[in-house]
């Protein structure tokens, strides 16, 4: 599959390892240019493209950037990616910490409901409240008893089927969380947030989040 990841910091860059070990054919990008990707690319053999190149021909894009940076993605990110294109966002609001005060999550909109308005496509949350060394170190065959969920939100069934498969392909299980406007579920200090549990524990994380965003994520 041709994926596209935009983004090569910790989640990026061990998805960009994971999924070309797996075969998939990788590109990857980031803010500061192809030239700084040349030591992921000759690790892993991802091609270091631009930004505005990632999504080109991609079945599968994976939007994992700093919620701040979203804005400044380029217009157009998806016009020549493939039909049907699958968009994953990994997105955490952290304002205290590094976004800054955006109005619209602080109102109540879910991180990813934003993300969409600014991108102009569907997309699937995952992988935000995953540990990043965990996809190098935790991957387990089916039925492993010590293999952990993650949960994954999205309105599109068909996406998020494909999102799923891929994640079972990395050596995890996954757990339905619902649609993004459900997705606040799985936000910064929510119980299934970095919990590193089967799908069952985090089935149940899910049911015991509250709605109120802590203080400790709020501008």
């Amino acid at each position: 599959m041709k994926i596209g990841i935009i983004g090569a910091g910790n989640i990026g860059g061990n998805l960009t390892r994971r999924l070309t070990a797996l075969g998939h054919d990788v590109s990857v990008a980031n803010s500061r240019g192809p030239h700084t990707l040349t030591a992921l690319a000759e690790e892993t053999g991802a091609t270091p493209v631009t930004t505005a190149e990632a999504a080109r021909g991609a079945a599968v894009v994976v939007v994992t950037v700093p919620l701040k940076a979203v804005p400044d993605l380029p217009a157009g990110l998806f016009d020549e990616a493939a039909e049907g294109v699958v968009v994953i966002d990994t997105g955490n609001y952290y304002p205290k910490e590094r976004d800054g005060r955006i109005a619209a999550i602080e109102d109540g909109l879910t991180e990813s409901r934003w993300t969409e308005q600014h991108i102009g496509h569907p997309v699937i949350k995952a992988f935000n409240g995953t540990y990043a060394q965990d996809i190098l170190d935790r991957p387990q065959p089916q039925g492993h008893p010590e293999r952990i969920a993650v949960p994954v939100a999205g309105d599109d069934e068909t996406a998020k089927k494909v999102v799923r498969e891929l994640i079972d392909e990395l050596g995890f299980d996954t757990v339905d969380a619902g649609g993004i406007d459900d997705s606040w579920r799985q936000q910064p200090d929510t119980p299934v947030y970095g919990l590193r549990a089967g799908a069952e524990a985090v089935a149940e994380a899910l049911t015991e989040a509250t709605p109120e965003r802590p203080e400790a994520f709020r501008a």
